[in-house]
């Protein structure tokens, strides 16, 4: 089957798309590439070790690996924001586990849905952030980090006030009803979907680009989804002083957008004047989820930062 893949591509997958060798060698069982295969892509020069593969890791930044355990932290913190929304427990600990600090949740609980398609949406969403968690896990082998730390409490008290939405020293449940939970979620999943856009160019294994594209469309579905029932529930204005607060961490630009335009028209579909969906930088989206525009490495939703190599947030202030 090795004749059937292209050498460049093959090289340029096995020695991006992995951090150890027992993830190199799932590559190459999940590509059909058997022992003789592998033993010819070593003797090829196409090895981890070798001079193309260091030239490539040299000349193209994070490996895949990397980036995808970066998406992988986010499928975290969204996983068990909604397992413990609908169901009232998140993972399980053979879901969590990997190489980096691993780290308790604080916060989440089942919510008390007003009504059953709210109950279902936010069900199917659920069960979509578990299996991206266990797809990005399967992917990764032994290079995947595990769960970090995840706050759900403070941070979240923390986000609603710098968004207006309460006082300082008051409290915001995400989890008290079915509204709060939607602004909730509102908070992730504009930024999952530009987190993925902005990873793909980092991408060099086509495989895992299709995966990640994949996920991106599953992500921007939630998004929508999220911001109709928003918009429907009457919700534009807090909705708008949260991406006020997301624009206000993320870099100088204003990109973020909510669920309406300035004329009161809906605005379901955050674009730009192409039609085209923007990207954020994984500093940018590490200010968001770390609640602030400074240089950091933890803080906000991820108290000890996030696990693996890509884990420092932007200067922006």
């Amino acid at each position: 089957m090795f004749e059937g893949f292209d050498q460049k591509f093959v090289a340029n997958a096995i020695s991006r798309s992995a951090e150890n060798p027992v993830d190199r060698r799932r590559f190459l069982r999940a590509a059909g590439i058997g022992v003789a295969g592998a033993a010819g892509v070593t003797a090829l020069g196409l090895g981890a070790g070798s001079a193309a593969a260091q030239d490539a890791r040299a000349a193209g930044g994070p490996s895949d690996s990397a980036v995808l355990n970066f998406a992988l932290n986010l499928e975290y913190l969204e996983a068990e924001y909604y397992l413990r929304g609908v169901f009232g427990q998140g993972l399980r600990d053979n879901q969590i586990t990997g190489s980096g600090r691993p780290g308790r949740v604080t916060g989440g609980r089942k919510v008390k849905f007003e009504t059953k398609l709210g109950q279902q949406y936010a069900e199917e969403i659920a069960n979509d952030e578990r299996a991206h968690v266990d797809f990005l896990r399967t992917a990764l082998g032994g290079a995947k980090v595990s769960r970090p730390e995840i706050n759900l409490t403070d941070a979240f008290n923390a986000a609603a006030t710098a968004a207006g939405l309460i006082k300082a020293g008051q409290s915001f449940d995400p989890f008290a009803n079915e509204n709060n939970f939607l602004l909730g979620a509102f908070v992730f999943e504009d930024v999952g979907v530009t987190a993925y856009k902005g990873a793909a160019p980092l991408i060099t294994s086509k495989t895992f680009l299709e995966a990640a594209a994949g996920i991106l469309a599953v992500e921007a579905y939630h998004a929508g989804l999220i911001r109709t029932l928003l918009l429907a529930k009457g919700l534009a204005a807090p909705a708008g002083k949260i991406s006020d607060a997301r624009d206000s961490l993320d870099g100088p630009d204003d990109r973020d957008q909510g669920i309406v335009e300035k004329n009161g028209k809906a605005n379901i579909v955050p674009t730009d004047g192409n039609s085209l969906a923007f990207s954020r930088s994984a500093a940018d989206v590490l200010n968001i989820v770390y609640l602030t525009p400074k240089k950091a490495t933890s803080g906000g939703f991820f108290p000890k930062g996030v696990n693996g190599t890509i884990n420092t947030s932007d200067a922006n202030a």
